[in-house]
């Protein structure tokens, strides 16, 4: 049976042995080594001797193979193996929005060893996720995934053999709608906005600019006077913001997805708007970031402070940027009659079934107007004489 030492045994004989796995072969299959005897040759005359040799054994075979896989726990698999490979496989904003996601897991499992995590102790912390953390759906979903994804990692270099998680049910995102505003709340919101004071002018295009084009906020911000032709009324969308400071930031030649790079129409008002931003812009000494008003790009907590500040200021809902983007959705569907296929290029969405995941609660207005125009639509005139013999139910012929 086991003993107080840890890999080390005692036969019925009394004598004491150890059996220590020392890692896992190509197929992942666990590798033991067993002995009874210490370097010299000797029987162990006591288990903490066998439990010395053990360690020694161990410890020789993992040097001599280059490998650190066993008794390696979460928080060091984490920190040594996954966030390096992590990191240069995403985007660094992605990078730095996750960081919060993958620290709930290392709070729960640092300390454990990798191969001992188990799908009981991940059904646990799903269960957790769903209730006890006060998440929304959406983001206990998120933390979920973000764990799955790290033992994927352990199971794809040979850490693991199999993702124990994957044995327990994933966390719904639930339906989560972006707060809007509606047409006579975006009027309410730019009424409350100066525009012959300089930096309320700003304010003015940034609000006025997602609003009228449904822009994504990296992609607003990333907007250089290049990006517009003011002859042709085209707005090109090509490029997207990586914002640390004023003094390092990374303008990058590509979008969220590669159907995000488009060119969209402007409206004449937007041409107008801008046009007379730029000469404002001009008188200043600067002609470069559209949304600016030092010559250099804008902080997405900026935008974030305007949009609250002049929904307050207008008695509208606070919004989130992004919301700008449901709001020129709206606007086209409620007031444009947009269809959906017009929107979705808009958006720079790779095919309308996205557009649809993402803003078909917008269209349910529109049944409004089918029911006002399906009234009175059929024509008919009713029969005077009946035109058949009525044979069925023979309790109401007697009557």
């Amino acid at each position: 049976m086991k003993r107080k030492y840890p890999n080390v045994y005692v036969d019925k004989n009394g004598k004491p042995f150890y059996n220590v796995l020392i890692g896992r072969d190509q197929n992942g299959k666990q590798k033991f080594k067993k002995g009874r005897r210490d370097s010299n040759g000797k029987p162990f005359k006591s288990e903490r001797a066998a439990s010395l040799e053990a360690a020694r054994i161990k410890s020789e075979y993992l040097a001599a193979s280059g490998r650190e896989v066993f008794r390696l726990n979460y928080a060091t698999f984490l920190r040594e193996k996954f966030m390096p490979a992590y990191k240069g496989d995403v985007e660094n904003s992605t990078y730095k929005s996750h960081l919060a996601l993958f620290r709930y897991a290392t709070k729960r499992f640092g300390k454990k060893l990798l191969e001992d995590i188990s799908a009981s102790d991940c059904e646990e912390y799903r269960t957790w996720l769903s209730g006890k953390s006060g998440f929304s759906k959406s983001y206990a979903s998120m933390c979920y995934i973000s764990f799955r994804q790290t033992l994927d990692y352990a199971v794809e270099i040979g850490y693991l053999k199999i993702n124990k998680s994957k044995r327990t049910k994933s966390i719904s995102k639930g339906k989560a709608i972006v707060k809007y505003w509606t047409k006579s709340q975006f009027e309410q919101v730019i009424s409350q906005i100066c525009v012959s004071d300089f930096h309320e002018h700003l304010c003015f295009i940034m609000i006025w600019l997602y609003f009228m084009t449904g822009i994504r906020v990296s992609e607003g911000l990333a907007l250089t006077w290049d990006d517009v032709d003011l002859n042709h009324d085209k707005l090109r969308v090509h490029h997207t913001l990586d914002y640390k400071n004023k003094s390092n930031f990374t303008v990058k030649p590509y979008t969220k997805t590669s159907s995000g790079m488009r060119t969209i129409s402007l409206d004449k008002d937007t041409v107008k708007y801008l046009s007379d931003w730029k000469k404002v812009q001009m008188e200043h000494g600067f002609n470069n970031f559209i949304l600016s008003y030092d010559g250099m790009p804008m902080s997405r907590t900026t935008v974030n402070v305007v949009v609250t500040r002049y929904a307050k200021l207008a008695g509208v809902p606070v919004i989130q940027p992004k919301g700008l983007r449901h709001s020129h959705v709206s606007y086209l569907i409620n007031e444009i009659n947009a269809d959906v296929l017009t929107i979705s290029r808009r958006l720079g969405h790779s095919s309308p079934d996205i557009t649809l995941k993402y803003y078909a609660h917008l269209w349910d207005r529109n049944d409004d107007g089918l029911a006002e125009k399906m009234t009175g639509n059929i024509s008919f005139k009713s029969s005077i004489t009946p035109s058949s013999v009525f044979n069925g139910n023979q309790h109401l012929l007697n009557e």
